[in-house]
């Protein structure tokens, strides 16, 4: 079982308010609302994505280096993590 599967019902509430928030954008473009709305919009949605990313980094970072069973293991999920943190922070 993935540790993800404990904090279920966070995240999955954090993606239904991010797909809320991306149905505003939608509704905004095609209402033809100000840009300046438009951009309001997007950065909450980016600040919503960056929150799930720190969540899912969190409960990676326990599952799968503090709370490792051994070193291999611990370096494996370091390693993962690094990797991940790479491509978000482009």
């Amino acid at each position: 079982m993935s540790h993800t599967s404990h904090h279920q019902a966070t995240l999955l509430a954090r993606v239904r308010r991010l797909k809320g928030q991306m149905e505003a954008i939608e509704r905004s473009l095609e209402a033809g609302a100000p840009c300046a709305d438009i951009l309001n919009l997007a950065a909450s949605v980016r600040g919503a994505t960056n929150g799930l990313v720190v969540e899912l980094l969190e409960d990676h970072l326990q599952s799968h280096v503090v709370k490792a069973d051994d070193d291999a293991a611990r370096a494996a999920g370091a390693m993962e993590l690094v990797e991940v943190m790479r491509r978000h922070l482009k």
